[in-house]
């Protein structure tokens, strides 16, 4: 027979993975573009620019940060200037690419991310 202590800590740690797993689930769930993709299967150079948006910069064109318009409505619809874009390095590619990150709320957050590979034609929300 296990010790109550034992117990207690089991249970407490089966609610922590729990509750973490329902943060992480209504994360993505409120995903409005519907498809997502995780943080680690991200290019490296994805992975890269959101460590810099994280950190304030400094990034890799002058044009990162500036703000993300939405006119292709794919995201969800906020107030001007809520998002912003930022590019996502190509290797071989001596201009900016088609690859983006643009990201909803407070500057250097990445709680509200989208991944574009096509330059804006469609989006996936990135899940941690």
């Amino acid at each position: 027979m296990k010790h109550p202590l034992q117990l207690a800590i089991a249970s407490g740690l089966a609610a922590l993975a729990l509750f973490t797993a329902s943060i992480a689930e209504a994360r993505t769930s409120s995903c409005a573009v519907g498809q997502t993709v995780a943080v680690r299967d991200l290019p490296k150079q994805g992975q890269d620019t959101l460590a810099l948006i994280a950190a304030g910069g400094p990034f890799a064109s002058n044009r990162d940060g500036i703000q993300f318009g939405n006119r292709e409505r794919i995201l969800p619809k906020q107030t001007r200037g809520y998002y912003r874009e930022y590019t996502v390095r190509t290797p071989n590619v001596k201009n900016r690419g088609a690859r983006r990150i643009v990201c909803g709320g407070a500057e250097r957050s990445t709680d509200q991310c989208y991944y574009s590979d096509d330059h804006y034609q469609s989006f996936k929300c990135i899940a941690p």
